[in-house]
């Protein structure tokens, strides 16, 4: 009991807990994204109608659930990650080397759950509902189409955010940029959440561009890496 008590007293322990929780979710939600775009797209995109709609019908709605669950867990955990770091050190611990690589890092993350809640899930219900349908001798929705689509884009987007995502958040602990009483710390994160905004925004509303292929979506997460890391370094 002793042992317990001082575990659960040990906001050390506390701190790793919610890591090791938030390292679980993560590689499950992003194994599952990367499964999506990198392995279920090219396989429906080449297999019969028949077993497409069989698998759209029992496939999806599994891997679906723990997808959005595992953004779910990945995304409180992270925000209870970065509270208990400002509680520990106060709010200065985010103008810190850690901070100014973890926050782009968070930026990115929020807006992928959001993507996943309420984009990706509520478009694909109506997919999954199309499919049901059609597969019990009834027509499928008119909107089914639209909502596949727009369901995609937010994924390929998602797929695109995740490359930076990771880089910034391995960076927090292991590639720190040097921080000075000269840098600005605000124009370099305002001018982060402008670009994503930009993105996010052609993901809610545009199309798939250089995206629509799964080289394009990995060479465009290298190039997102890179430019917001120069566009960080640029005012530090």
């Amino acid at each position: 009991m002793d042992l317990l008590s001082n575990l659960v007293s040990d906001q050390g322990f506390i701190t790793f807990l919610f890591r090791w929780v938030h390292f679980f979710a993560g590689v499950t939600w992003i194994g599952l994204l990367y499964y999506f775009n990198f392995v279920q797209g090219s396989f429906f995109a080449e297999t019969d109608a028949g077993t497409k709609n069989n698998c759209i019908q029992k496939l999806v709605p599994r891997a679906l659930w723990w997808f959005r669950w595992g953004a779910m867990v990945t995304f409180i955990t992270g925000v209870l990650i970065i509270g208990l770091k400002v509680h520990n050190f106060g709010a200065e611990v985010l103008t810190s080397g850690w901070g100014i690589m973890i926050l782009p890092g968070a930026f990115l993350g929020t807006l992928m759950w959001a993507n996943v809640w309420f984009v990706i899930w509520p478009n694909q219900k109506t997919v999954i509902q199309s499919a049901t349908q059609t597969a019990h001798g009834g027509q499928p929705l008119p909107q089914a189409a639209a909502a596949g689509n727009r369901a995609g884009v937010c994924s390929r987007t998602n797929t695109m955010f995740s490359i930076p995502m990771l880089f910034f958040m391995g960076a927090s602990s292991h590639f720190q940029a040097p921080v000075s009483m000269e840098s600005n710390i605000g124009i370099a994160l305002l001018g982060i959440l402008a670009v994503l905004v930009v993105l996010e925004l052609n993901a809610l509303f545009g199309g798939l561009g250089p995206l629509k292929k799964v080289s394009g979506v990995i060479t465009s997460g290298f190039l997102l890496t890179g430019g917001l890391y120069a566009l960080l370094t640029a005012f530090l």
